[in-house]
């Protein structure tokens, strides 16, 4: 049973729907794009190498509609405000959270809402945010689609992935995130509830 969602996602731009190391998408909406190449549903198992990347990139991004602009250190707060907002308002647990200049990971005990439904208000509100921050021009897409979730069904999983994200800033050579809507993680699995030890 499924116990908690690792949710990742990225901002506009970033992690296209033919990029070369796969992705969460099933059709390219856009025919600029498909030129491109191919698109790969899901992470390939075979991983690209960061010169094929940044040519793919380079390629693409006179292509996009919008400039790719990643987020400054403030707006990285716009969000995590956001997300608390959100996270309090639909009383989410939320275990483990990376907000990056240029893609999220948070991990979300189940809750009554889907996995789709928490990106869904988790993104819309950010959008809000951001917009009424007036640092982005007021046309200019946040995020870069719906991204894409992994279930979490056991204590171990669960334990890795908030250490994953954790790690996150720090493998980017960024400072480690504190936020106060993370709380730590205290065993619960659905039917049995948390850890009487903690």
């Amino acid at each position: 049973m499924v116990a908690a969602y690792h949710l990742i996602w990225t901002i506009y731009g970033v992690w296209l729907p033919n990029d070369p190391r796969g992705s969460g998408s099933k059709e390219i909406r856009s025919s600029v794009l498909e030129e491109l190449g191919e698109i790969h549903y899901g992470r390939k198992k075979v991983q690209p190498s960061s010169a094929v990347l940044r040519r793919f990139y380079k390629e693409a991004s006179p292509k996009l509609k919008h400039d790719i602009i990643t987020f400054t250190d403030e707006e990285i707060e716009i969000v995590a405000k956001a997300f608390a907002d959100t996270i309090r308002a639909r009383k989410y647990t939320c275990y483990g959270c990376a907000i990056m200049p240029d893609h999220v990971h948070l991990l979300i005990r189940k809750h009554r809402d889907k996995a789709e439904e928490m990106i869904s208000f988790l993104q819309d509100d950010s959008w809000t945010a951001i917009m009424e921050s007036k640092r982005w021009p007021s046309d200019h897409p946040v995020w870069g689609g719906p991204g894409w979730k992994v279930f979490l069904d056991t204590c171990e999983d669960i334990e890795r992935t908030v250490l994953y994200i954790d790690d996150n800033p720090v493998k980017a050579k960024r400072p480690r995130q504190h936020w106060e809507f993370v709380q730590k993680y205290d065993g619960w699995l659905p039917g049995l509830g948390a850890k009487k030890n903690g």
